[in-house]
């Protein structure tokens, strides 16, 4: 599988960057771009499980779920797909769920003279198509914009 590298520098320190990024009230500002009402439940520790949710289409919550498999402060978090939220319920067994387990997630932070460097990969468990890779891009380009823009304003 192609892993989908994404990156961006921030005109702030690693801890603010950090804070920002994975703060309950303020991911939710820079994660939007994903799908409109983004947030996160549960926490950001090893080991943990997190769903992230929103309000689909047709007004009902879903999202995906992951295992924290990392979390060096400051430093990098990353994630293992273990499943999917349809209709508000959890689902980590159907073979729909199994589609995406496994796929994995991580964000990097370095420091750069004062600066940080957020780094982001993806690595899905199976070939993206051309058009995703494009949709996918646009996202994260946008998203990591808007995380700029929310922390250097």
């Amino acid at each position: 599988m192609e892993k989908l590298h994404f990156s961006t520098v921030i005109n702030a320190s690693r801890e603010e960057v950090w804070e920002v990024m994975l703060g309950k009230k303020t991911y939710p500002l820079w994660t939007d771009v994903f799908m409109p009402g983004s947030h996160f439940v549960g926490d950001w520790n090893e080991g943990s499980k997190i769903k992230f949710l929103a309000t689909d289409e047709s007004g009902k919550i879903s999202g995906s779920v992951f295992r924290i498999k990392e979390n060096k402060p400051y430093k990098c978090v990353s994630m293992e797909n273990i499943g999917m939220v349809m209709d508000g319920k959890e689902d980590t067994s159907s073979q729909e769920a199994k589609v995406y387990a496994s796929a994995l997630e991580s964000y990097t932070l370095k420091e750069i003279g004062g600066r940080t460097e957020v780094l982001v990969e993806l690595t899905p468990v199976m070939d993206i198509p051309d058009d995703y890779k494009e949709m996918y891009q646009d996202m994260w380009h946008n998203a990591l914009e808007k995380l700029k823009e929310l922390i250097e304003k």
